[in-house]
């Protein structure tokens, strides 16, 4: 893995290995240079005590004086400390102010006599054996009327000067440490004020990346760096703005899926769920958070599964119903359409949701209704009908037959506007629900309910039946009298026809926090628990031909419930076949 180190550590390190190249480079330079100024001082030092010589030598050449020679140059060298040497032109020392001449080698060989010989300032640095010490020999010749006949050689240890040298050298090196270590702390902060800003950027994109768009970076005190800063900084405002804008249509978004009664689910074409709102969640008792969740795991109905795979692979949009059960049976109107992304492409399926259990049963209701009246209705008219044409077709000249027909016809009639009376009944008192008609007066319920028993009395006793109030208390209630009263005796009436001879009715009037309750207790055939649903529609029964025997129109509980719902309250059944029924209505205090 490929190590990643910070720039400062990058820029730092270059700037200090280029200073302290440069001290190096430049400390041996100075002290080449140096050492050259030196040496070439002390070849001229030696060269001019070699001239200032030579007039004093060439006295002594002719006729040779070597001792004079000697002398000379024992006095020039111990006056200059420095060694004077004359050899000869066939290389025998004349004279040396270091040593005797007699002992020393032919100097014939010498680099620097050499050079000498050959009418040039000869020049070289080497080790003395004579000596045991590192020299410099300068050598120039003596010239006469028959050429070179000697050579004048200045010769000096170059000890000191290397001495002189290295002490420069030191000089040199403690500066260029110095000058090493400051430019290291100048170099670092140089660095770090290059890398500061990018530092600060770098930290302030983070702040970005974490969501903090508000930030803005300081202003660099560079002209790159500035440009770059700015173009951050615009780019962090524009970013804001844009999130913002997605931020404010998200929660636009989710609130209109949250507040839409249908329930709404997206799916991608694996069947896998993008988004899903609450309704949904409700209609399927499944949480809301299921994003990414298959639609098969989360929801467990065939028929739906069905239809989304249908709507998924044939990719068109479709509508159908199906049934879920929960705590009873809900039927759903479900509708698919193509989602599509950015591209114009399809991604997959939104599928919306509406429970029309209500509209369906409405439907359904309305069907029964119409069925139903046109039976109600159709019957009594075809028994007139059929007694009508009998008679013209001269039954009447027989005057028993007319008159157990007219008799018949009569009680056909009689059905027919009772049946008119109902409905009309039904709807004055739904017409009033809606305009708030209802003349509502504070009343004993007490009262209203023995009015009801009053009437009902005659017909409890032709069956021989007990009608029992039960009264805990005083209760009082704002109702329509007429309204109400009615209500009571429907319920009355429906007691004592399905009740049996020698039972009992027994009506309870109580108040339980803030309702009022009444029941109306019978002892009577009961009604099956399939049945208690429809109950309170417009003529349903339960059992046809027995209810039509009695002499009810199917319109009596359908009165009562609308009655009730006028008054703020509601009416619930419970019922055992065999054992009887119970009507509960709570009205409000």
């Amino acid at each position: 893995m490929k190590n990643n180190y910070r720039l400062i550590w990058h820029i730092f390190p270059s700037y200090l290995i280029i200073t302290i190249v440069s001290l190096i480079a430049a400390s041996w330079f100075m002290s080449g240079t140096i050492r050259d100024i030196f040496l070439e001082r002390t070849e001229s030092s030696l060269k001019t005590q070699c001239l200032l010589l030579e007039k004093q030598i060439a006295d002594n050449l002719d006729p040779l004086n070597m001792a004079a020679i000697d002398a000379e140059c024992n006095k020039t060298g111990g006056n200059a400390q420095t060694r004077i040497t004359v050899v000869l032109s066939h290389g025998k020392v004349a004279g040396d102010s270091e040593k005797n001449p007699s002992v020393m080698d032919n100097h014939l060989d010498r680099p620097e006599i050499v050079s000498a010989f050959s009418k040039k300032t000869g020049r070289s640095i080497r080790y003395s054996s004579t000596l045991g010490k590192k020299m410099m020999y300068v050598a120039i010749p003596v010239l006469s009327a028959e050429g070179i006949s000697a050579v004048i050689r200045a010769s000096l240890p170059i000890t000191a000067v290397d001495k002189e040298i290295r002490r420069i050298q030191v000089g040199i090196a403690l500066g260029g440490l110095f000058i090493a270590v400051l430019a290291t702390i100048v170099s670092y902060f140089i660095s770090r004020r290059i890398t500061r800003p990018i530092e600060e950027m770098r930290l302030s994109s983070e702040k970005f990346a974490k969501g903090e768009l508000g930030h803005r970076l300081p202003q660099p005190g560079t002209s790159e760096l500035d440009t770059l800063a700015k173009a951050m900084n615009k780019m962090a405002s524009e970013l804001e703005i844009k999130i913002g804008s997605i931020n404010t249509q998200r929660n636009e978004y989710e609130a209109v899926l949250s507040s839409m009664i249908e329930g709404v689910i997206a799916l991608d074409t694996n069947e896998n769920i993008l988004n899903i709102n609450q309704a949904a969640a409700d209609i399927f008792n499944c949480s809301p958070n299921l994003k990414g969740v298959s639609i098969l795991e989360a929801v467990r109905n065939t028929e739906l599964h069905s239809f989304l795979k249908d709507a998924i692979v044939n990719r068109k949009t479709k509508e159908s119903d199906i049934k879920i059960f929960k705590n009873k049976e809900y039927i759903i109107n479900i509708r698919s359409t193509l989602l599509y992304g950015s591209n114009k492409k399809p991604i997959g399926t939104l599928v919306v949701f509406n429970d029309v259990t209500t509209i369906r049963q409405l439907e359904s209701m309305r069907r029964d209704f119409v069925g139903n009246v046109s039976h109600e209705l159709k019957t009594p008219l075809t028994a007139i009908k059929g007694f009508v044409e009998t008679l013209l077709n001269g039954a009447v000249e027989n005057i028993d037959d007319t008159k157990r027909f007219l008799s018949i016809i009569e009680k056909h009639v009689n059905r027919l506007n009772l049946i008119i009376d109902d409905l009309l009944e039904l709807s004055k008192i739904e017409q009033m629900d809606e305009r708030s008609e209802i003349n509502f007066i504070e009343t004993r319920l007490k009262d209203v309910i023995e009015n009801a028993v009053s009437l009902c009395r005659e017909k409890a006793n032709a069956k021989q039946i007990k009608i029992e109030p039960e009264y805990s208390e005083e209760i009082s209630a704002r109702i329509d009298v007429y309204l109400l009263e009615q209500a009571f005796i429907n319920l009355l009436d429906n007691a004592i026809k399905y009740s049996n001879s020698d039972s009992t009715i027994t009506i309870n009037l109580e108040r339980v926090e803030n309702k009022i309750k009444i029941n109306f207790k019978d002892r009577g055939h009961g009604i099956a628990k399939k049945h208690i649903d429809r109950l309170f529609e417009r003529f349903y029964r339960v059992d046809k031909a027995r209810s039509r025997d009695a002499g009810g129109t199917g319109l009596g509980l359908a009165i009562v419930k609308h009655i009730i719902r006028a008054h703020g309250g509601h009416i619930t059944v419970d019922s055992t076949v065999g054992k009887g029924s119970v009507f509960e209505i709570n009205l409000p205090v």
